[in-house]
């Protein structure tokens, strides 16, 4: 249990936010953000990396614009997910 418990603290400590800034050349003032987290599970990797997300966002008052896109890599244990979405 001990071990269990270390191991999820050294994945949340991974989680990492990274910003993408690319301009989409239709809308100059817009940019594609987003955020990237390494977890335990694919459901954990997948919500933090969504918070993150949304969190930073607000954070730098841009305007979520669009649905925010999930991928996922790696297996079952310590998937990496990366969520972005269009912010103006």
């Amino acid at each position: 249990m001990i071990k269990l418990h270390r191991i999820f603290l050294a994945t949340a400590a991974a989680v990492l936010l990274t910003g993408v800034m690319t301009s989409t050349g239709a809308e100059a003032k817009c940019v594609r953000a987003g955020a990237t987290a390494t977890m335990l599970t694919e459901d954990l990797a997948k919500y933090s990396a969504t918070t993150v997300l949304k969190n930073s966002t607000a954070l730098k008052g841009k305007k979520p614009r669009g649905a925010i896109t999930v991928k996922c890599t790696g297996g079952p244990v310590l998937p990496t997910c990366t969520a972005r979405q269009l912010v103006c």
